[in-house]
């Protein structure tokens, strides 16, 4: 016959051991909300980045100059396949007389260059790319359309670019992986400093007969407790942080340049990550520090 585990007894336990040991259970809270709000300011920073890099790659476009020899009528006319490109998400197309009046916004020299003609410049495309990694490759498939005559490109910033972008990922990734393993270990050690003012009743159930699950049980909601407990408080906090660093960034004038993505349209899967995360080490420390005190 199948062993039926007690989920409501051991679930009764589990709170109850929580109040009971109050300021070890204190303590296990302000640990995993430490760890957590480690790990998701990390986690922000990087997604923030992310996002910015985005909005600049995006931003990042090059030139496709059209023949001279071409009319206004063929060079609308080039579009169509410049836009079937692969990696090409969008062209726009402009007229010489765009470009002159974009050419003098902004200079001081205006009165001397406006009486420069609109036949100096040439109609063109600004050509913006899905993957700006392959920025490379779809300049030379713009190059290979009949017609574009020239392309100006940033290559190197685009690939400054890419590479900023792949080590910040990569060194959050990895940061957030060391504080994972690095939280579930104090945890783990916090939970087993309470686990051994308990040893002495853990011995005596032991030598009643009480099976290793039905010790082990009762700790190991009495973590997921804790680690529910302790996501809950570090969402808030992380929120309420969040908002400051928002309000102080919209308040500083040298930092225009940083967009950064609302708390609200994260929050969701933020809360959700803290809730696994605090249900993982919660259990995860329980299970490993109750480990020793079974072998009686």
């Amino acid at each position: 016959m199948a062993k039926r585990i007690n989920t409501g007894y051991y679930f009764s336990e589990g709170f109850h051991n929580v109040f009971s040991h109050g300021l070890m259970s204190f303590a296990a809270v302000c640990m995993i909300v430490a760890c957590l709000l480690i790990m998701g300011t990390f986690t922000l920073v990087a997604v923030n980045m992310e996002h910015m890099l985005g909005e600049l790659e995006r931003e990042n476009e090059f030139i496709a100059y059209i023949d001279e020899s071409y009319t206004r009528q063929q060079a609308q006319g080039l579009e169509s396949k410049l836009a079937e490109l692969e990696n090409v998400a969008e062209v726009t197309f402009v007229t010489k007389e765009e470009a002159q009046q974009s050419y003098l916004q902004g200079r001081e020299e205006v009165e001397l260059l406006k009486e420069l003609p609109a036949t100096v410049f040439r109609d063109r495309y600004r050509i913006h790319v899905e993957d700006i990694r392959d920025i490379s490759a779809t300049v030379d498939r713009v190059k290979a359309v009949p017609g574009v005559a020239k392309i100006t490109v940033a290559l190197e910033i685009a690939q400054g670019f890419v590479l900023v972008r792949n080590i910040a990922m990569g060194v959050a990734l990895v940061l957030i992986a060391m504080l994972m393993v690095i939280s579930l270990f104090i945890i783990s050690n916090t939970i087993k400093l309470a686990t051994f003012y308990r040893r002495e009743e853990i011995a005596i159930m032991k030598m009643c007969g009480a099976t290793n699950s039905f010790v082990r049980w009762p700790f190991v909601y009495e973590g997921m407790l804790l680690g529910i407990a302790g996501a809950v408080v570090a969402f808030f906090l992380q929120w309420g942080v969040y908002q400051l660093v928002c309000g102080f960034i919209d308040r500083s004038a040298g930092m225009g340049l940083v967009v950064i993505i609302p708390f609200a349209a994260m929050a969701t899967r933020i809360f959700t990550t803290f809730l696994v995360s605090g249900f993982v080490i919660g259990v995860g420390g329980s299970t490993m520090a109750i480990r020793k005190f079974l072998q009686v």
